[in-house]
């Protein structure tokens, strides 16, 4: 998936990696990747050439990229899956690409959000589109990952209660959620903590109730009040606009929207209404963004 962001500003985040020569061996060693033999030889490498550690045990063939970022991710402490794990949906291109263009862009997406709205005021924000197959779930479960990659306490909830996917792409069991919360029939202890993350937990759907409208009306704000105490970020994945009008009043009880439109695919005309029919309920529409994928 292609992230582009269309705000006033543009701006961009680079990652710089620095290696730990003795801590990438520690760590090769104690993953099984390398033996204490396979070690001497890399060093020996490493010193004819002058290269680095993790290069010179790749030039080897002891090793690939897989392993070396595996380990940095473990050095700068920064969570990072490998593409053979299979504990996630393989669309969830933050927690296994970290370092792709398409996640370089969600960085700057986050960027944008922490400079513009995340602050002591603003916790939560809605992830609004118009369609489906616009993005706007994948972008909401990757943007919370990046989120939590910053170490901020990152909460994704997923207020589609029509045909919910947050828990299809982290594959989660857990049978109850926000339709239940709001309903009475749980509590926030089935909040859901992911542990490959640092900082990220979810909050599923639950069960496809006949009512969404009026759980969302009459039982998100209080829910949302209360998880503003124990999170810094909650991003809140809703239906489709043009199906319902569960998203308009999500937004409306966040104060902001991002909107995610889907290049090819989603018409101006009816962004615009959107926009002007998120107004009318007094949420801020914070920048839109474009997918391609």
């Amino acid at each position: 998936m292609q992230a582009h962001t269309i705000f006033n500003n543009k701006m961009s985040n680079k990652v710089s990696r620095i290696e730990n020569t003795a801590s990438m061996g520690a760590l090769l060693l104690d993953a099984g990747k390398i033996s204490a033999r396979d070690a001497e030889r890399i060093i020996a490498l490493q010193k004819q050439k002058g290269m680095l550690f993790g290069d010179a045990a790749k030039l080897l063939g002891l090793v690939n990229d897989d392993d070396i970022q595996r380990a940095l991710s473990y050095q700068f402490d920064f969570p990072f899956l490998s593409t053979s794990e299979e504990s996630f949906s393989q669309e969830l291109v933050a927690a296994y690409q970290p370092m792709s263009p398409q996640v370089e862009a969600l960085r700057a997406v986050r960027g944008q959000l922490m400079l513009r709205w995340f602050t002591d005021v603003h916790k939560t924000l809605t992830l609004v589109s118009l369609g489906r197959g616009e993005g706007r779930s994948l972008m909401a479960a990757n943007l919370a990952i990046v989120f939590s990659q910053l170490g901020e306490r990152t909460l994704l909830i997923d207020a589609d209660l029509r045909q919910p996917r947050q828990h299809t792409l982290f594959k989660l069991q857990s049978v109850y959620g926000l339709s239940d919360v709001l309903a009475g029939r749980a509590d926030l202890t089935v909040i859901t903590r992911i542990p490959a993350f640092r900082d990220l937990s979810i909050l599923p759907a639950g069960t496809v109730p006949p009512n969404p409208v009026e759980l969302i009306s009459r039982g998100l704000k209080s829910c949302l009040r209360e998880l503003q105490a124990q999170f810094d970020v909650i991003l809140i994945d809703t239906p489709p606009a043009e199906q319902a009008i569960d998203a308009q009043i999500v937004a409306a009880n966040c104060g902001g929207a991002l909107l995610v439109v889907r290049q090819h695919k989603t018409r101006m005309n009816d962004l615009e209404l959107l926009k002007d029919a998120l107004h009318d309920t007094g949420s801020q529409c914070l920048g839109v963004v474009l997918t391609d994928f």
